[in-house]
């Protein structure tokens, strides 16, 4: 009776299998990390800036590497991820940016002691591969306040505009696994776009 169960079982156990249908994946990490080509000293009476958290646009919310297909549409390959959120990478990015630009004082975060006279508030509105268009995108929308000089109060705007980059992909990445040449790529997309914002925040404080 045992060995008739044990066959009868047999079939029952093959079709609640819990092993995957797909291969095992493992997670590739990148870093979203460009850096200034080179420091400069701010001069002795340049201001300090506030920079406020860098929303993320809908869908760069999460960590997965994004391209566009050739069809237009959107493909995330989520075993290729960054480290961390891209918004979250590039405000840091942005931080570390601004103040090697020379340009500012200091440059602070929500919390700081240091009173700040600018303010920037930002939101990461692209950052994907475009294997079609042999491309990489980032780009960020900034918006630029003058704190009035008496202390915290209505902010006065002084600059409004988007900052984008680029850079060139290798021929041949597959959309759904655009792999570390699509991360490095989108870094130095990234590096442009904050290049620009350095010059958009130059030409606003004249």
């Amino acid at each position: 009776m045992t060995t008739r169960r044990t066959v009868l079982l047999l079939p029952l156990l093959a079709g609640c299998s819990v092993l995957p249908n797909r291969p095992y994946q493992e997670t590739q990490r990148f870093s979203l990390s460009p850096e200034r080509p080179a420091r400069a000293t701010p001069p002795r009476n340049a201001p300090v800036l506030l920079v406020r958290s860098l929303r993320a646009a809908p869908g760069l919310e999460g960590r997965g590497l994004r391209s566009l297909t050739a069809d237009g549409q959107v493909a995330t390959a989520y075993w290729q991820e960054w480290v961390a959120p891209p918004a979250d990478a590039a405000e840091e990015a942005l931080r570390r940016w601004l103040l090697a630009s020379g340009r500012f004082a200091a440059v602070t975060q929500p919390g700081s002691r240091l009173r700040a006279s600018l303010v920037l508030e930002g939101e990461l509105i692209r950052l994907q591969a475009e294997p079609a268009a042999g491309r990489a995108v980032a780009a960020l929308s900034i918006l630029l306040l003058a704190e009035p000089p008496s202390g915290p109060g209505e902010a006065r705007i002084l600059a409004q505009f988007t900052a984008g980059g680029s850079a060139s992909l290798p021929p041949g990445l597959d959309p759904r696994a655009p792999g570390p040449e699509a991360a490095a790529a989108l870094s130095a997309a990234l590096g442009e776009a904050l290049a620009r914002v350095e010059e958009g925040l130059a030409a606003a404080k004249r």
